[in-house]
């Protein structure tokens, strides 16, 4: 065998390429963060809802949205926000800007607005869902209540049992890649095409499991669910055309001629908006 002899096959690059350089029609999306002042932030996440806008003939618009000008009621920050055909909440660490995130997420929910959170923006999609079908506003993450004030009842996100704050990060964090199982019946299921999954994680706490039966009641499907310790890994809001958020970071498995599912299905469903 001669390896010289051998050629490249660049077919995918070559209809990836083609699909690059064709006209396509604007597609705006809100990225609700706390660091829009910085042009590499989410990276990772920008590149891949560009591969999927790409995919599927849409030219992203992004529209960085100052999640801590939400919170401050900011207009002109609501009305990029209000002009997005779809909204996204990234992962991040600490407490600053989590009430504009979540007044997004409320936004998108009662709006009917294609809504995709990534770890964080998974959490907060729960929190914002439990505080109006549970009616308690008090309802958080424990990471948010640094002071510790509030009954720990009230935290629909915290760490593990076992787990401690007292710990460096990095020894709270789960790391990696993670089994997830698919609920048959949920939007992910019929994006991935399979039951079974793999998909990287970074985060320091979980879905607590003690609000699961009563937020199912009220329209929360537990989409994904890690096999091993019961850990939830995708949400879903039944009755919306599209919003889900998940545990784990997509943005890590996406590529220029493969998008990640849950980053097409979600530019698939802001394209109806237009």
């Amino acid at each position: 065998l001669k390896l010289g002899k051998l050629k490249p096959n660049l077919k995918e690059w070559q209809s990836f390429e083609r699909k690059v350089k064709a006209k396509k029609e604007p597609l705006s999306i809100a990225l609700v963060g706390k660091y829009t002042g910085l042009d590499d932030a989410y990276i990772s996440v920008i590149e891949s809802l560009k591969i999927a806008c790409i995919h599927e003939k849409r030219e992203l618009n992004l529209h960085w949205i100052s999640s801590e000008k939400l919170e401050k009621n900011h207009k002109e920050t609501w009305d990029k926000l209000k002009a997005a055909d779809g909204i996204l909440v990234p992962g991040g660490f600490g407490i600053r800007g989590t009430e504009g995130k979540i007044a997004a997420a409320k936004y998108a929910r009662e709006n009917k607005v294609p809504y995709l959170g990534l770890c964080l923006g998974m959490q907060i999609m729960s929190i914002e869902f439990a505080r109006e079908v549970l009616d308690n506003k008090k309802i958080t993450s424990e990471e948010f209540d640094d002071k510790k004030s509030l009954d720990p009842e009230n935290y629909i996100i915290h760490f593990l049992p076992g787990q401690s704050d007292k710990k460096d990060k990095g020894g709270t964090l789960r790391l990696g890649l993670y089994n997830c199982k698919l609920n048959k019946k949920s939007k992910s299921y019929k994006l991935y095409k399979k039951e079974k999954i793999k998909e990287r994680h970074r985060h320091r706490y979980e879905f607590n499991n003690q609000y699961k039966e009563k937020l199912e009641q009220h329209g929360l499907l537990f989409a994904g669910l890690n096999p091993e310790k019961k850990l939830v890994e995708i949400t879903e809001i039944i009755d919306h055309p599209f919003m889900v958020g998940c545990q784990f970071h997509p943005e890590f498995l996406s590529r220029p001629h493969k998008p990640h599912p849950l980053f097409q299905g979600f530019i698939k469903a802001a394209k109806k908006l237009t």
